[in-house]
């Protein structure tokens, strides 16, 4: 009865702690703009189940799709039988679903060979970022904490399944040598070439299951409590990402109502506009940009396939759309924490232009779109550049002299160029 009490205290501090960092994430993502994104559901549900569950994007890179596909489905059908973990907890019972019979058999015995692949999966995982060290997996951006993080969650699932393999290795012993409580269920392929490095002792058995029990329901807990912190919060969150994914053509840039307005008061003066123009044009904090942006940023996975096809980054330049999602993210984090603090109205002289982003960085884009084609879960980087350029010149008029240069000749010219609309086929002459 103790065990059960300290289970359910546990599940309930967990579920809660949980709910109160995702409710705060949220809150951050709610600091955005409002932006409807609710047309077309029938094709925003099947872009989630092509990219979010098929991983369709994620097959342009064969080998790290498998590893990746295999870790995925693998963590998450193995966490099935954390609904029977849940109920043994709290009532006291063990595999309470061996009355399955055949059918009980069979899951364990897949949960153990996807356990087995997960297990594979982290290690070549690891063995890429610390021993090969992959060139996307480095960048000023990755450095201290988002260089450690992704190697805790490795190492977290490899001891996660470990403990799950080793406490099967024990029941199975239990179970051939009857002892009570461990009644006969499960096949178990893979943890059964564990069960000659355990004790004989019923006693040692006892105690090795319990800690793998304990160790790997706890272990769970922890997982999900550390998803807020960490960019494997993409785990849940590339469901909504994709379905809320923009549908428009790659490139295209979006029109500001205030804008439109303007120009349609200029050619009819009788024009009445709908909605009142904005204080602010484009983005220059977080406050500024749509929550679409800021869920993109929560979503983003650090996996630096943006980076990696970035032309600006590949000729040396400072732009990487990887860091400009992680900027986003820390810098809504901050203003969360800011609210907690001080309320929503406070401001800390801070701002993601300049302080987090600079205008090197977001001038250095060449609008080209790769960084949106590569993301496996249609993070949309540009998105976010876009609004801080247009800031820059819309608010500022702070712009490098080439883009000053080619505002001009479109206002004189009609064109990007310097000449005058009468010469532009003055080459054709003599051909």
């Amino acid at each position: 009865m103790a065990s059960q009490i300290i289970f359910i205290i546990l599940c309930l501090a967990g579920i809660a702690l949980f709910s109160l960092n995702a409710r705060k994430v949220i809150r951050n993502i709610k600091l955005g703009k409002p932006e409807s994104r609710n047309d077309q559901p029938a094709k925003r549900w099947l872009t989630m189940l092509k990219v979010a569950f098929g991983q369709t994007k994620m097959a342009a890179r064969p080998i790290p799709f498998l590893l990746h596909l295999v870790v995925y489905l693998g963590f998450v059908i193995i966490n099935i039988e954390v609904l029977e973990i849940m109920i043994d907890g709290i009532f006291g019972t063990h595999r309470v679903f061996a009355g399955l019979g055949g059918l009980y058999n069979f899951l364990i015995g897949s949960f153990e060979l996807l356990a087995l692949g997960v297990w594979l999966g982290c290690a070549i995982f690891l063995i890429r970022r610390n021993v090969l060290k992959l060139k996307r997996f480095s960048g000023v951006e990755m450095k201290s904490w988002p260089k450690s993080d992704a190697n805790y969650i490795l190492i977290t699932e490899i001891l996660l399944m470990t403990a799950f393999l080793l406490m099967n290795a024990a029941d199975a012993k239990l179970q051939a040598l009857g002892q009570a409580h461990y009644i006969n269920a499960g096949a178990f392929p893979v943890s059964a070439w564990l069960q000659g490095l355990l004790p004989a002792d019923a006693g040692s058995l006892v105690m090795i299951e319990r800690i793998c029990w304990w160790f790997h329901i706890v272990g769970i807990f922890a997982f999900l409590n550390y998803l807020p912190y960490s960019k494997h919060f993409h785990i849940l969150f590339a469901f909504p990402n994709t379905y809320f994914s923009n549908l428009e053509p790659k490139g295209e840039f979006t029109n500001m109502a205030s804008v439109t307005n303007e120009v349609k008061a200029m050619l009819d003066p009788a024009f009445v506009p709908l909605e009142a123009a904005p204080g602010k044009f484009g983005a220059k904090d977080i406050n500024d940009l749509s929550w679409i942006n800021l869920m993109n940023a929560y979503t983003c996975t650090e996996c630096g396939r943006c980076t990696s096809v970035c032309p600006a980054n590949i000729t040396g330049k400072l732009l990487s759309p990887r860091k400009i999602m992680m900027d986003t993210r820390d810098r809504m984090e901050e203003v969360g924490k800011n609210v907690d603090k001080h309320g929503i109205d406070h401001q800390d002289g801070k701002a993601l232009l300049d302080d987090y982003i600079t205008r090197e960085e977001i001038w250095a884009c060449t609008s080209c779109n790769a960084c949106t084609e590569a993301c496996p879960i249609n993070i949309d980087p540009l998105a976010i550049i876009v609004e801080l350029r247009r800031f820059a010149i819309m608010e500022e008029s702070n712009a490098p002299s080439s883009i000053n240069a080619m505002l001009g000749n479109v206002e004189n010219n009609g064109a990007p160029w310097k000449y005058a609309p009468a010469d532009r086929f003055n080459w054709v002459e003599g051909s």
